[in-house]
């Protein structure tokens, strides 16, 4: 078993007012938490990880094609692999939740070191 302490992962700002924190890995899933501030925008991108998510706080809206969809707090999205997705926080306060990816994402680009994808 691996187990990651709440202090042992600091947030990485992807983009602007986008904060991801890598958690944990495993070999078929891996967890990332976000916190979106107002106004922030996770650019159009697709990757070949299915990812699912969960809301905690705040309204986020997903950019999917010529739909938008709001996901608010205690709602949970899939999104599958390969799909061109955005995402923005129009709403006055942080968006706060949890990603998941399978097959794992263990080093996206995002992320600091030498081996992101």
């Amino acid at each position: 078993m691996e187990h990651v302490a709440a202090g042992d992962r600091e947030a990485v700002e992807a983009v602007e007012g986008v904060h991801l924190t890598q958690l944990a890995a495993g070999d078929r899933a891996s967890i990332q938490r976000f916190r979106i501030e107002p106004g922030a925008e996770v650019p159009e991108h697709d990757h070949h990880h299915e990812q699912t998510g969960y809301v905690v706080e705040g309204t986020l809206t997903f950019l999917v094609g010529d739909e938008a969809y709001d996901v608010g707090p205690g709602d949970s999205f899939t999104i599958p692999g390969g799909e061109p997705h955005a995402a923005v926080n129009r709403g006055d306060e942080p968006v706060v939740g949890i990603d998941t990816f399978a097959p794992p994402r263990p080093n996206p680009d995002w992320a600091p070191g030498p081996d992101t994808e």
